[in-house]
């Protein structure tokens, strides 16, 4: 199994090429502004995962699903009932996936999942 790197951001405005190939947990909400900092990387993390914020108007706390898919990173999206949003550590601990994009899906990945199954399945 590939090694990863695992990666704590309590916001993904903190993404660098450092990060490339990594997983990355972070507590920021999956909205575009916080997708752009991923996009925006010229080496990517291999995935991320978001607080969905509650999902928003227009479910704007869950456009990191598209937008990481467009570029080829894994998104993952945890409940904002099931840990705090701007803390990283939290997301780790309580997180509970519910939100995939197809990237995700493809590696196994699974909707009810808590963020700590998804990191080990990821070989972080």
């Amino acid at each position: 199994m590939t090694r990863r790197p695992l990666v704590l951001l309590d916001s993904i405005a903190l993404v660098n090429a450092s990060h490339a190939g990594s997983v990355v947990v972070s507590g920021s909400h999956g909205g575009l502004s916080a997708s752009h900092f991923v996009t925006a990387q010229t080496l990517k993390p291999f995935a991320v995962a978001f607080n969905d914020a509650g999902g928003g108007k227009d479910d704007a706390g869950r456009v990191a699903l598209h937008e990481l898919q467009a570029v080829g990173v894994l998104a993952i999206l945890y409940a904002h009932t099931s840990a705090r949003i701007g803390e990283a550590q939290d997301g780790l601990d309580n997180g509970v996936v519910n939100g995939l994009n197809a990237l995700a899906l493809a590696q196994g990945l699974q909707l009810g999942w808590r963020i700590t199954d998804v990191v080990r399945h990821l070989g972080a």
